[in-house]
């Protein structure tokens, strides 16, 4: 599953990152990177953006670089 498919409320793993080249790098930059946890905030009215939290800070993410952000869903005790 992508990052574009977590729903609000819901904190997922990155497994891997799908861009390539420039788009990969700036997603790399902005904290995302393969083992960390992102806990979805909320979504804009049209869903785009996304507003996360990785590593300890706010972030928001459009929609098609969710899309190359393949996660896992972290179940929460």
């Amino acid at each position: 599953m992508t990052l574009r498919e977590v729903k609000v409320g819901q904190t997922a793993k990155v497994v891997k990152l799908t861009g390539t080249g420039p788009v990969k790098r700036r997603i790399m930059d902005m904290g995302i990177t393969k083992g960390q946890t992102i806990h979805v905030i909320r979504v804009a009215p049209l869903g785009d953006p996304m507003e996360i939290t990785v590593r300890n800070y706010e972030l928001s993410v459009r929609k098609a670089d969710a899309e190359m952000i393949e996660v896992e869903l972290v179940e929460e005790a």
